[in-house]
């Protein structure tokens, strides 16, 4: 995640997470049950939205804005970096998040 300013990995209670201050901008973890999951926020109507896809998407059990989704062969790797570059911009201070070019932009 270098691409986005001042953000750190750290190990989280399961798995690996990043934030930007003491913002979570995402958590990796799973493995256990053979199935890997990414969490991430995204805007309220973005959330129903995954909601209601499903598999591989799901919403989080925690937080409002939270949005899961399961990493697998199939996992679409460039619209992850836009759904995790998204996110980045949601929990960065407004100076950080004006410094990421966003895919949707």
């Amino acid at each position: 995640m270098e691409v986005f300013p001042e953000c750190y990995e750290e190990t989280a209670w399961v798995g690996v997470r990043w934030r930007v201050g003491q913002a979570t901008v995402c958590h990796l973890f799973g493995g256990e049950d053979q199935l890997y999951r990414i969490t991430f926020r995204a805007e309220p109507d973005e959330v129903l939205a995954f909601e209601h896809l499903g598999a591989p998407y799901f919403k989080g059990e925690w937080g409002g804005n939270v949005v899961g989704m399961f990493v697998e062969e199939a996992t679409d790797w460039d619209e992850l970096a836009e759904l995790l570059t998204d996110s980045f911009c949601l929990q960065a201070p407004q100076r950080l998040a004006a410094l990421v070019a966003r895919p949707s932009a």
